[in-house]
């Protein structure tokens, strides 16, 4: 059964018995596995024994709507298509082909149903859609939070610091490490098959066609979003997904302690763009590390002391793998889902945001606009080549994303706009932008999860500094300058 701490009901409508089937409204959990929606969606179904329907759709209008997200997607829902294709659930694929054409799409299939099932996520404008529909609908809606290992509401408490995050889990993460979703939630399931999706539904909202989701450059251009931006360097669904996780553990977890920061290497996991949009599930990841490393729950230390090591008693590659994949990533949504102004200025701890204003006024040596940095035109060679990276590939390496704000911070008028630039400049390029990971991430560079750092410099203040030369220093960069320096390649 799914743990009642991951469900949300979103209205005080009841269950409509008479419906004529269950509808799983999927907009975060965009897979057939590891999926704690599907599996609330199918143990509704077997209890009303009515049929399932899961219904997948994308909007040209969501923010920063792009040929590089909209493939990403696409490429999801077919490979969803395909994993749906031999079960007794029926999936239906909406891409909107102009702007508001699916208005009513929702209700219209809601008004068939028994229950609606969706995605809980807190980031992002899925929050406020969620609010809006649980008004519209006359039927039982359930948010379903399948987005980390530890439950987003199983504690009400907001964590400032990793460190406190990380004593906090290892007190209290144990019984959901033996908590999984099902591997797959339809797997020998005979539920009831839907005779098809109504006619008046199709007629009015046809379903994407296999063509269309292939996503090639000819389908992309007729939809009408930023064609500028273009496809990133890698595909989205859950086969890519899945090939990426067997390539880490494979070839670079082995090297990740030592070289993770290093992005002459390439010993990061690279699968941040696949849990953001839901194509693999931090349970399947973590059940192969824990497989990798023969590991058994009652391995784990006694002691909770906010080590970054040691609490697992798996190997140094293991542990600093999940530290970045439990702690730091769902620090984040402990954060978006206990607050709604986590992605203001004011959301920054005190010390934060004192220091920062008494250096608001300091002088910069240099002041750059949107423009020069999203063109990657400042006087900094390394930051221009990672802010090229994240042009061209649509992601940037993790240690010099961390670089790379801390120099929007030294190069704007205010930190409220070094703030605005970096989330445009982040959700416009980064395939996993707009998630409460990225959101660390940017906040990081001003303050948040951090302390205060003497000495106290210029615009700084107290907010830890990096600097381009110290980078250099640390890092061999000399490959990474040539692949994304200035004659790297056109940009877009």
């Amino acid at each position: 059964m799914t743990p009642s701490i991951r469900i949300r009901s979103l209205n005080s409508h009841p269950l409509n018995p008479d419906g004529d089937y269950v509808l799983y409204w999927m907009i975060a959990n965009r897979r057939a596995t590891y999926n704690y929606a599907l599996q609330r969606a199918v143990e509704f179904s077997e209890k009303l024994k009515k049929p399932l329907l899961v219904f997948e759709a994308l909007r040209t209008n969501y923010r920063w709507a792009s040929d590089r997200l909209h493939r990403f997607v696409m490429q999801g829902m077919a490979d969803n298509r395909a994993a749906f294709e031999n079960t007794t659930a029926t999936y239906y694929a909406n891409v909107e082909p102009e702007a508001n054409h699916t208005k009513g799409l929702l209700e219209a299939l809601a008004a068939k149903s028994c229950v609606v099932i969706t995605d809980d996520f807190p980031c992002f404008f899925i929050p406020t859609m969620l609010k809006l529909v649980s008004r519209k609908l006359n039927v039982s809606l359930e948010a379903i939070d399948s987005n980390g290992i530890y439950p987003m509401y199983a504690t009400d408490r907001e964590f400032t610091t990793a460190y406190s995050f990380r004593r906090f889990l290892q007190k209290s993460l144990p019984p959901y490490l033996v908590q999984a979703p099902k591997a797959n939630p339809l797997f020998n399931k005979s539920l009831p098959q839907l005779s098809g999706i109504p006619h008046e539904i199709l007629k009015k909202w046809p379903e994407a066609s296999d063509d269309v989701l292939r996503a090639t450059p000819e389908h992309l251009a007729t939809f009408p979003i930023d064609h500028q931006v273009q496809p990133a360097c890698f595909d989205g669904g859950m086969n890519a997904a899945k090939v990426t996780l067997e390539r880490f553990l494979k070839f670079r977890i082995s090297r990740y302690a030592e070289e993770r920061n290093d992005p002459e290497h390439e010993s990061v996991s690279g699968l941040s763009p696949y849990l953001h949009f839901g194509h693999i599930s931090v349970h399947e990841v973590f059940e192969n590390v824990a497989k990798l490393e023969n590991w058994s729950v009652n391995q784990l230390s006694q002691e909770s002391k906010g080590a970054r090591s040691g609490w697992w008693n798996m190997s140094p590659n293991a542990e600093s793998f999940l530290d970045e994949l439990i702690t730091w990533r769902e620090i984040g949504y402990n954060m978006c889902s206990h607050r709604d102004d986590y992605d203001n200025f004011e959301s920054l701890p005190d010390f934060a945001l004192q220091t920062l204003e008494k250096h608001a006024s300091d002088q910069r040596e240099f002041i750059y606009t949107l423009d020069v940095f999203e063109a990657a035109r400042t006087h900094d060679e390394l930051w221009n080549a990672a802010q090229r990276q994240l042009m061209q590939d649509g992601r940037m390496h993790n240690y010099l994303r961390m670089l790379w704000g801390k120099k929007i911070l030294e190069w704007t008028e205010h930190p409220r706009d070094a703030l605005k630039i970096m989330i445009e400049l982040n959700n416009k390029y980064a395939v996993d932008g707009r998630n409460p990971n990225s959101y660390s991430g940017i906040f990081w560079t001003l303050g948040r999860y951090d302390r205060a750092w003497g000495p106290e410099r210029e615009i700084f203040g107290k907010v830890r500094y990096m600097t381009s030369d110290s980078t250099r220093r640390k890092l061999n960069l000399k490959s990474y300058l040539e692949k994304y320096g200035a004659q790297s390649g056109r940009l877009f």
